[in-house]
């Protein structure tokens, strides 16, 4: 069972709506808002504020791995 947190509770997380939170990557990547296709695939990844993010239902994460995003969504475009 995952604990189900506040906005301002997390370090690095999710919200099933497309948004992610990670405060240990860069500023262009602290707080971002994703498409989501078919077989959970999370793509475009795009900067949004705090403020524009979900109050509640996040879910915490150990890390995302940002190095990586481009080559990941290169496979699915």
């Amino acid at each position: 069972m995952c604990v189900v947190l506040e906005a301002s509770e997390v370090r690095v997380g999710f919200h099933p709506d497309g948004f992610r939170i990670d405060k240990t990557a860069n500023a262009i990547n602290r707080y971002t808002q994703w498409k989501i296709k078919s077989g959970n695939l999370w793509r475009s990844p795009k900067p949004v504020c705090f403020h524009s993010l979900p109050l509640s239902g996040w879910i915490a994460a150990d890390k995302f791995d940002w190095e990586n995003v481009e080559d990941f969504t290169e496979e699915f475009e």
